[in-house]
This record gives C-alpha cells, sequence and structure tokens, in this order.
C-alpha cells in the first residue's frame, strides 16, 4: 500500500524571512489561498509571536482559508504558545509548532542553557501546546549538528509530551543525502518506533544546494512529511523547493513509493505569484517552474520534440500549469486579440483590471515590436493588483549626463491635485525618487532596488521592485516597463502608497 506523504508549505514563515523579502499582511492572505488551491496539506502561515503583523497575517488566514491545516511556529516559550493559539483558534484545523534549539553550539552560544535546561523547556512547550490542540509538532532546531543521542532523547521526550509531529531540521544546510539518511533511520526506529500516530518531518536548508537531495533521501528512510518552500525561497540559501519535491515524487514513482494530494496544475500560477509579491526573481533554468523548464532552443532537441515530446521532456508543461507555446501580440492588435490572448493562456481578468491591462498592453506596444506571454503575464500581475493610494504618476521627465547632475521633474496627482515636484541626485532614478519623496509626509530609506529583465533585447521589458523603509517596517512596490527609469518611479509610488494605506 502507498503511504500518503504530508506537504508542510512554510512560503510564508520560513520563506518569508529571506532578506528583502517584505509581505504585507494582505499578500500572505493572497499567497495563502493560493496555496490551498495547491493544495498543500499544512500551511504555516507564520510566527505570530515575532511581530503584530505577522500575528495579524496568521490570524486573517487562520480565519479565511480554507483546506489545509494552519499552522504557526513558536518558540518552547509560554508567551509564544499562548499566542500562536491566539492567532489561529479561528482556524477549522490548526497545528502549533514548537520548536528548541539542541546543538551543542546553540545551546552555549545562543541560548546559554544546559541540556537538562533545553530537554525541560522542550517538555513543557510540547505540554502547554497540547492544552489547544493534539496536532503539535516539535522541531530540534539544528538537529544535524546537535549529538545524535541527546537529539534521541530530547525527540523521545516531545512524544511522550504529546508530539505528534518529530520535525527534523537541516537547519543550516549540513548534512548530505547518506549521513542524513542514517539519522533519519536512527530517529523513525528509536522515535517513532511502532507508533501510527506520530510522523517522522524533515525540513532542510541549500547551503550547499543538497535540500532537495536530502529530502527525497528522507522519504527512503521513512519521512512522511517534507517541510519546504515554494521557488525554494528562504533564509540564506533557501529552503526545499516544494515544486521539486512534488514533481520528483510524481515523476518517480518507481523509486519513492509515496503518494501527494497536491495539484500539480497549480504550481507554475503559485510560483509566479510568490516571486510577483516577494520581488525574489526565478531563475530561467529552475526546474519545474522555470521560464526555461519547457524550452527547447537546440535544432536536435527541438526534431525530437516536435516528433514526441517524451523524447526530451520527462514532465508534461500542463502538468505543473506551464504553457510552452509563444503568444505574440504588436500594436495593431486590438482588445479582441489581447483578450483570446489571455483566454489561450487561462487567465480571467475583471472589466477594470482587463481595461488597465489593455491600456499599458497598448503603451507597450508602442514601443515594441512584439509582445509575447511574458510580456503579457508581466503586464496582467502588475494591473491586476492595484494598490489604492492618495499619489498616482501623471509624467516624469529627466535628464542630466556626464558633467551634468542629473535632474527629474515628475507629475504626480495628490489627493486629486496634479503637482509638480522636482530633485537631483547621483543618477536618474536617484533623482526621480528625490523628487517623488517630496508628496509624501514622511521619511522613507530605500533598502532594495532590484532590476530584472523579463525579455531580452533592446527593447526588452524589465520588472522593477523596491522595498524602503518607514520606521522599522518595510513596504515593496512592484513595476513593469521598458523604460527603466519611469518604472522605477512607478514602483516607488506604489511603495510608498503602501504607507499610506
Amino acid at each position: 500500500m502507498t503511504d500518503r506523504l504530508i506537504i508542510f508549505d512554510t512560503t510564508l514563515r520560513d520563506g518569508e524571512q529571506a532578506p528583502g523579502i517584505a509581505l504585507t499582511p494582505d499578500e500572505k492572505v493572497a499567497i495563502a489561498h493560493q496555496l490551498a488551491k495547491l493544495k498543500v496539506d499544512v500551511l504555516e502561515a507564520g510566527f505570530a509571536a515575532s511581530s503584530p503583523g505577522d500575528f495579524e497575517a496568521v490570524s486573517r488566514i487562520a480565519a479565511g482559508v480554507e483546506g489545509p491545516v494552519i499552522a504557526s511556529l513558536a518558540r518552547a516559550h509560554p508567551d509564544d504558545i499562548d499566542q500562536a493559539y491566539d492567532a489561529l483558534k479561528a482556524a477549522e484545523r490548526f497545528r502549533i509548532h514548537v520548536f528548541m534549539s539542541t546543538s551543542q553550539v546553540h545551546m552555549e552560544k545562543m541560548l546559554r542553557m544546559t541540556p537538562e535546561e533545553v530537554l525541560k523547556a522542550s517538555v513543557e512547550g510540547v505540554k502547554r501546546a497540547r492544552r489547544y490542540t493534539d496536532d503539535v509538532e516539535f522541531s530540534p532546531q539544528d538537529a544535524t549538528r546537535t549529538d545524535h543521542d541527546f537529539l534521541i532523547e530530547v525527540c523521545r521526550a516531545a512524544v511522550e509530551a504529546g508530539a505528534t509531529t518529530i520535525n527534523i531540521p537541516d537547519t543550516v544546510g549540513y548534512a548530505t543525502p547518506a549521513d542524513f539518511v542514517e539519522l533519519l533511520e536512527r530517529v523513525y526506529a528509536e522515535v517513532r518506533g511502532d507508533r501510527d500516530d506520530v510522523i517522522v518531518s524533515v525540513h532542510c536548508h541549500n547551503d550547499l544546494g543538497l535540500a532537495v537531495a536530502n529530502s527525497l533521501s528522507a522519504i527512503r528512510a521513512g519521512a512522511r512529511q517534507i517541510e519546504g518552500a515554494i521557488n525554494g525561497i528562504g533564509e540564506r540559501a533557501g529552503n526545499t523547493s516544494i515544486e521539486e519535491v512534488v514533481m520528483a515524487v510524481k515523476t518517480r514513482q518507481d523509486v519513492f513509493e509515496v503518494e501527494v494530494g497536491t495539484d500539480t496544475t497549480q504550481l507554475f500560477e503559485t510560483s509566479r505569484l510568490v516571486s510577483r509579491l516577494t520581488g525574489y526573481p526565478v531563475q530561467y533554468n529552475k526546474a519545474v517552474v522555470g521560464r526555461n523548464a519547457f524550452a527547447h532552443e537546440s535544432g536536435i532537441h527541438q526534431h525530437g520534440v516536435l516528433r514526441a515530446r517524451e523524447t526530451y521532456e520527462i514532465m508534461d508543461a500542463a502538468a505543473v500549469g506551464q504553457r510552452p507555446a509563444q503568444i505574440v501580440l504588436g500594436k495593431h492588435s486590438g482588445r479582441a486579440g489581447f483578450a483570446d490572448a489571455l483566454t489561450k493562456m487561462g487567465i480571467v481578468l475583471e472589466d477594470e483590471a482587463f481595461a488597465r491591462a489593455f491600456e499599458k498592453f497598448k503603451r507597450l506596444a508602442d514601443r515594441k515590436v512584439n509582445i509575447g506571454e511574458a510580456e503579457i503575464r508581466a503586464i496582467v500581475e502588475e494591473e491586476s493588483v492595484v494598490v489604492e493610494g492618495p499619489v498616482s504618476m501623471v509624467g516624469l521627465h529627466v535628464s542630466g549626463g556626464n558633467d551634468v547632475t542629473p535632474q527629474a521633474v515628475v507629475k504626480l496627482d495628490v489627493g486629486g491635485t496634479v503637482r509638480e515636484f522636482s530633485g537631483t541626485g547621483d543618477g536618474m532614478v536617484h533623482a526621480a525618487f528625490a523628487a517623488i519623496r517630496q508628496a509624501f509626509p514622511f521619511e522613507a530609506r530605500l533598502v532594495d532596488y532590484r532590476v530584472v529583465p523579463v525579455t531580452s533585447g533592446a527593447d526588452a521589458m524589465a520588472e522593477i521592485n523596491v522595498v524602503i523603509r518607514v520606521g522599522d517596517d518595510t513596504y515593496a512596490g512592484r513595476s513593469v516597463n521598458t523604460d527603466v527609469v519611469e518604472g522605477s518611479a512607478e514602483a516607488f509610488v506604489e511603495a510608498l502608497n503602501k504607507v499610506e494605506k
């Protein structure tokens, strides 16, 4: 009989902790709904005790997202666990995920606790969580660098205290498949044993590029829950890529002999949404969801695929939501042609969102000879999510270069009145930002700025992402444009409008 593999998604918790990612509660809720469409089994919505924003996001997801078990991380501390419950209690099904560091370096250098104190705190944390739910997960942080005998002792104690999932985190990506299997086999035999009510889980990081390999190896050793994030995002080099594990299991059933309940046709759309809202681009050659994952340029490959897809593809693009066919539009295309292209791509827009996207398309078409699927997706993603705010772009003029200080004159609609602002800077983007800042009554500091090409060529379309900091909070803005300066200004205005909102 084939076992069921539980997919535990931590995009909104561990993934969101990656440097430069600043999701608002609204954005986290949007991703959570898409993860529910993907049919992940467990959705870790955040770390409720870490900030008011995370508490709000976890609470809203618990109350409004149906399907997955909703989880919140909590340190083995009473206040953390109580706040996790308060945030989760509206969910139909929820899990409290308790963690405690167990490696010698963590206990000595970070916690400054003895092994006996760590063991006691772990047990008390699990017991407190069990007051609120019978679905409690325990993670001994930095498990792969923990003394194995002590790791087994802590995990056994956690199970006796009521933990139903024991998660073994490779917190710093230290393990290799062979030694990870050896450790997992011992955990499976000595902690789970014959208990059908205990699940062994793994949470692997990618510091050595082995997160997916270690996770897949763990399945062979008895793990029945895999934790990871969409696009593999996360701290440092990231987490296990959910999409890669799911498709490896689906494609190689002969090896892994486990089933997943994931709707794989939602993988690509989920990847795009996470990329768009986090500002983290997906590398072109990323497995499963990358732009080139099902593209063929070599003549030999093209010949083979045209004869039979299976010659060079082990997965069907449609099975993961990818559409390899390119759609090309130009400036002579009308609403009917644009609507037909959206239909073929499986995109449905409400009237107002369609009108905005079509207007953006026509402006772009005047600058580019041909517009393909990548540009259309970028347009739709930008125009279908509108950040309502008091300020909108009307016009922008920049000048300067060589020995002339760059200057920008920007026209902004501020609360219904068109006003003009000017500024100077080290470059044209800097000058535009200096002018725009004057329309907002607060100080904002730019902490991240990225320009990622959507297409190639002299008339390439770019995706511009900015992250600003106002006080202790960060806000992200995004734009797609063939003009990098104009797009940068639009993204900056969107981020500032989020502060106002």
